[in-house]
């Protein structure tokens, strides 16, 4: 059950990761843009993708959640329980730190990236219990 349940996480976090891409680059080619996920000032999801922070070393956070729930996916649905779990443990650790600088940097909730983080933390936990129980 717990290898399903990290399955479909990782597919959820695809869905929502190409949802997050799909904003951003529909955001960069009409600045009037706005996505439902821009509910006012302090709650806008575009608001934290075009930030500074809404890219790590020139790659754009929305491909690398591309990357991360397609492996995460491919591993789990292989038996590689051990491999989810600590890749898991990076991206919450990777969370933690995006939703600092999300709430407290960026002053902004952004409802796509807030969601992402607690699928992390289901990852993380199911990962765990996949692995070692």
């Amino acid at each position: 059950m717990t290898e399903t349940t990290v399955e479909v996480l990782a597919l959820l976090g695809f869905v929502i990761s190409y949802y997050s891409l799909y904003v951003e680059k529909r955001f960069a080619q009409e600045k009037n843009y706005k996505p439902i996920c821009d509910i006012n000032d302090r709650i806008s999801c575009s608001k934290a993708f075009t930030s500074k922070y809404g890219k790590f070393a020139g790659i754009p956070n929305p491909y690398l959640g591309f990357v991360f729930y397609l492996a995460v996916f491919l591993l789990a649905a292989n038996g590689f329980a051990m491999a989810v779990f600590w890749l898991s443990a990076i991206s919450l650790a990777g969370s933690l730190y995006l939703a600092y600088l999300q709430y407290f940097k960026v002053k902004t909730f952004c409802l796509v990236c807030t969601s992402l983080y607690v699928i992390n933390i289901l990852l993380a936990v199911y990962s765990y219990k996949t692995a070692f129980l």
